[in-house]
């Protein structure tokens, strides 16, 4: 490591992105300090222990392993002396109310046979989609993913390839131009949804999702992904990086135009020559920033674009195995185009849902008590601004629908088996994490709200002031926040006269 004692950071928020951050600029010699304002690290990717059980928050797919490998170069570490990486298999079983099937994964020869059953044509033109998703992946992941835009003409100099990609396109239209069958353009477009996407709205360019699970799988770590954030953390300490938790934040301190450190609400000081948030992005300006001219401004800006959905998600234990579950399972709806309309659009909660079902078990019985099973499903739903819900009741009635038809599709005897339960709200997402209208993925990733047109990884105004996380370039999912954090880095490390440091 460089000498650069003089160097001190503040990382506000130890979500994914922030704890990222931290050790790149930890490992680069920049003293670090992240701070939390909950018991736990993790941030969205939480943890609860109850009855024996172990409950990940999430986000739960892990893909592009090597994001996080990176993290520990040259450290004389590597991230396998932190956490165990376990392959997925299936990466996701797809199932319909109509009783069709579809195990995803990496298997060509057993992707093709299964496309083939649905409709022969699409075997050829999911072959050209594959395709398609794998120019993406080299545009829009390797070359850009990590590429911070801070300025327009940054943008200008991606616009030719990102114009030739369709760039313009939703996903599912491109979906659609490959692949005929109704099941399979579901099968290859939902993935927008776990990154706060519409898919008929969402940029083809998240079609990508698809070439980056094929070549880098889907994984779970050892004990959930709160080992993986535990292991992070304790990699991030092992560098001499300082963690305060329930340590939250009152204010960034302004002179001169500069960020000089953090105020937490006990009143403790810690001054910095760069500050950077993984905080909510509407947050950091409206509260972190609110009696600024700066952050007045921007948060007003900001609160006029479009977010992502929420979530509700229902935690459970069961006293049985449930060996009939894959690890990821996605239960479509009879809707989808309309269904997710008015997820993103309210005005209502929908009668109908799409569901998300977790079953950690089947990779890693270690996530309950021995012959038990833990679980978790979560359920798109509109955020607090697109529908006025009083989840404090209708959280529970939620829940008892969701139980009823999982029980009825997916689970024998679930009510029978059911050791214990715990919800987590909209109301929770605005609540724990200061998510701006209880959105679980900050900005919705449309074109106009990618890349220069997101909120950019440095600050315009405040010069050593940086954003991390889903609210910056390149946006939600594990790639997605770990890629902002290499991006914010380099800028902070450049600011910090270490260019030549690997960022």
């Amino acid at each position: 490591m460089r000498d650069v004692a003089a160097k001190r950071a503040v990382v506000v928020g130890a979500g994914f992105g922030g704890i990222a951050l931290a050790i790149r600029l930890q490992r680069a010699g920049i003293q670090t300090t992240l701070v939390e304002k909950r018991d736990k690290p993790g941030g969205r990717a939480y943890v609860w222990h109850e009855h024996g059980f172990t409950f990940d928050a999430g986000p739960t797919v892990i893909t592009d392993p090597d994001c996080l490998t990176d993290l520990f170069e040259g450290t004389g570490k590597t991230l396998a002396d932190y956490v165990e990486l376990l392959p997925v298999d299936p990466f996701y079983r797809l199932c319909w109310e109509d009783g069709a099937a579809f195990d995803y994964n990496d298997d060509q020869v057993a992707m093709e046979r299964q496309i083939a059953a649905f409709n022969p044509a699409d075997v050829a033109g999911y072959d050209r989609f594959h395709k398609y998703s794998e120019d993406l992946y080299q545009e829009g992941y390797l070359r850009l993913g990590a590429v911070p835009f801070q300025s327009f003409w940054s943008m200008i100099k991606a616009a030719p390839e990102l114009a030739r990609l369709e760039s313009w396109n939703s996903v599912h239209a491109m979906v659609a131009r490959y692949i005929q069958d109704p099941h399979l353009r579901q099968a290859f477009s939902f993935h927008t949804l776990l990154v706060g996407g519409d898919p008929f709205k969402t940029s083809s360019v998240y079609a990508l999702i698809h070439a980056l699970e094929r070549r880098g799988g889907v994984w779970f770590a050892r004990g959930g992904t709160g080992a993986l954030i535990a292991g992070l953390v304790k990699g991030f300490e092992d560098l001499g990086g300082r963690v305060l938790l329930n340590a939250p934040v009152e204010r960034i301190e302004i002179s001169d135009g500069r960020a000089t450190g953090v105020v937490l609400e006990d009143g403790q000081a810690i001054s910095a020559d760069m500050v950077a948030s993984n905080a909510d992005v509407v947050a950091t300006y409206d509260r972190l920033l609110g009696d600024t001219p700066r952050g007045k401004a921007k948060a007003k800006s900001l609160k006029s674009k479009r977010f992502s959905m929420s979530l509700f998600v229902l935690h459970f234990g069961l006293s049985t195995p449930q060996p009939q579950l894959a690890h990821h399972t996605i239960c479509f709806g009879a809707r989808y185009r309309e269904l997710i309309a008015e997820i993103f659009g309210g005005p209502t909660l929908p009668e109908d849902f799409s569901l998300y079902l977790h079953n950690p078990c089947a990779t890693d019985p270690g996530m309950a008590p021995e012959g038990m099973s833990s679980h978790y499903v979560l359920s798109p739903v509109p955020h607090l601004g697109a529908a006025d819900i009083d989840w404090e009741v209708q959280g529970p009635l939620y829940r008892e629908k969701i139980l009823d038809y999982l029980e009825e599709r997916y689970i024998p005897n679930l009510r029978r088996d059911l050791v214990t339960t715990r919800i987590y709200t909209p109301f929770d997402f605005r609540d724990d994490l200061n998510a701006h209208l209880g959105s679980a993925f900050s900005l919705e990733p449309i074109l106009t709200q990618s890349a220069w047109f997101r909120p950019h990884n440095r600050d315009d105004v405040i010069d050593n002031l940086y954003i991390v996380g889903a609210g910056t370039h390149p946006g939600a999912g594990i790639p997605g926040v770990v890629g902002s954090a290499k991006a914010t880095a380099g800028l902070m490390l450049e600011q910090a006269g270490l260019a030549g440091a690997k960022a």
